[in-house]
Formats: structure tokens, C-alpha cells, sequence
């Protein structure tokens, strides 16, 4: 499967997987994945590779905590915390969007 296939299953499984979550937390988890995958159309050939083993990562994870991979986890305890050497790996770009998104999901 070339490349381009691949990030196409990868983007819909993706958004199948997120069909379990809450309605609240479905349309803000599309629309982050939907706007990710769009910003790393053009991207170059090391940032795409670390671009989806990211995404499958998440995928995988997500898989697991939604019980499709054994006992689903409580709704609130869907999602995984973030190290502080995980965040010292971050651009100020991608702190800046993690912020919109926490902002965002403490509305819902």
C-alpha cells in the first residue's frame, strides 16, 4: 500500500474510532484530526513519518480505551497525560494549539 493509502485508512479509522466517544467530544476530536491532517498534506517526507506513527499511536490507544481492545475504560478516562518531558519536546505552535484544545474541552 503506498503511502498516500495509508494515511487515508489511518485518518478514517481515526474518525471511526472517535464515533465512541461523547457527541461533545466527537466534534472536537474530528475537527482537531480533520485540520492536522489537512496542515500535514504538504509536509516533508521525516515529518510525515513521524506524523503518522504518532496518529496510529493515538489510534491504538484510543482503540484500547475504548474497549475494542478489551474493558472500555470510564468516559473519563478516556485519554493519556502528558509528561513534562513530553511537552519539552513541543514547538510553541503545538503548545499553543494544546491549550486551544484543553480551553475547548473544558466548555464541553
Amino acid at each position: 500500500m503506498d503511502h498516500a493509502r495509508k494515511v487515508k485508512v489511518l485518518y478514517k479509522t481515526i474518525l471511526r474510532l472517535h464515533r465512541g466517544l461523547p457527541a461533545a467530544l466527537q466534534e472536537m476530536g474530528n475537527n482537531y484530526v480533520k485540520d492536522e491532517f489537512k496542515r500535514h498534506k504538504n509536509c516533508s517526507p521525516v515529518e510525515s513519518q513521524n506524523f503518522t506513527r504518532e496518529w496510529a499511536g493515538y489510534a491504538l490507544s484510543l482503540a484500547e480505551q475504548l474497549g475494542l481492545r478489551g474493558k472500555p475504560q470510564p468516559i473519563g478516562m478516556i485519554g493519556e497525560h502528558l509528561t513534562e518531558n513530553q511537552l519539552e519536546h513541543f514547538r510553541d505552535e503545538q503548545i499553543s494549539q494544546l491549550y486551544e484544545l484543553l480551553k475547548e474541552a473544558k466548555k464541553h
